[in-house]
């Protein structure tokens, strides 16, 4: 039955509701996947006209394609006020405002010069593909992770912090180690910024010690960078793992002494034992 503060459409805009919105159709769902492929197509040519080599070769092309995205992303967002049951609530929606702001740059750009290339923007449009494909039970899995981290944040906060004593005393030791005969340590923040690099593995080689003692110590603390990437890792990991087991009973057995049955268990997980006396009891009966 349909809801009586329902706003009822006109048959035609009533179509082109159920194209553009409803992805429970087999018509929006096609729509849909177009319109991905689309915006996929669109976010390459942006990035295609950045490059010298492409753009000599088929620059006038690429400006043809990126009117005729913009002109067909501009229909859309019509059709879609059109369409709308409530349109200012739509205009004013996360995807509503996503899908404005991915036609506004390429008109921008007849004023503003470069700005055609605010078009990567289109890429958040992608995000549709969660409502398409329905990918909603995901939602669980993300709010799981979202949750590890925020029980997880006091021990990486203290990590953190260990972190930055570690290598503030490793860069003011380079700096001695390398100050007088290296010029790439020029000064404690340089030789903190080298520490930095050398700890996280990224290693850029900009700056590096020349001394064997300077080497010694960076052998030290490259080994260590595994360490302190394992760190983190494991602290989420053990959030985790704890977040994703079902609730648990702190009774114990009083047969083993075994505690943190699972939740709503009658009997124990390790003897097999009654947890409770009146299943004892009614068993004995």
């Amino acid at each position: 039955m349909r809801d009586q503060n329902e706003i009822r459409l006109a048959p035609w805009r009533e179509k082109i509701y159920t194209v553009i919105f409803g992805t429970d159709t087999k018509a929006g769902k096609l729509f849909d996947i177009i319109l991905l492929i689309i915006i996929f197509a669109s976010v390459i040519g942006v990035m295609l006209e950045t490059v010298d080599s492409v753009t000599a070769v088929i620059g006038r092309e690429l400006y043809i394609l990126e009117w005729g995205f913009t002109i067909f992303f501009t229909l859309e967002y019509i059709l879609r006020l059109i369409s709308a049951r409530k349109p200012l609530r739509y205009a004013f929606s996360f995807y509503g405002i996503i899908d404005f702001i991915a036609i506004i740059p390429t008109y921008l750009a007849t004023f503003l010069t470069g700005g055609h290339y605010l078009l990567v923007v289109r890429a958040l449009r992608l995000m549709r593909i969660f409502r398409i494909f329905k990918a909603a039970k995901f939602l669980k899995e993300s709010t799981l992770i979202v949750n590890a981290l925020k029980n997880s944040r006091e021990k990486i906060a203290v990590f953190l912090v260990f972190v930055l004593l570690l290598v503030t005393l490793v860069g003011s030791i380079m700096y001695f180690v390398e100050g007088g005969s290296n010029p790439e340590f020029s000064s404690i923040p340089e030789s903190i910024y080298w520490a930095i690099v050398t700890l996280t593995t990224v290693g850029y080689g900009d700056i590096h010690p020349i001394s064997p003692l300077g080497q010694f110590l960076a052998a030290i603390l490259m080994i260590m960078g595994y360490g302190v990437i394992a760190v983190p890792t494991g602290i989420v990991s053990a959030e985790l793992v704890r977040s994703d087991k079902p609730p648990s009973q702190e009774i114990t057995c009083r047969a083993c002494g075994k505690s943190g049955h699972m939740d709503r268990a009658k009997y124990c997980d390790n003897c097999g034992t009654p947890l409770f006396d009146h299943i004892s009891s009614q068993e004995t009966l």
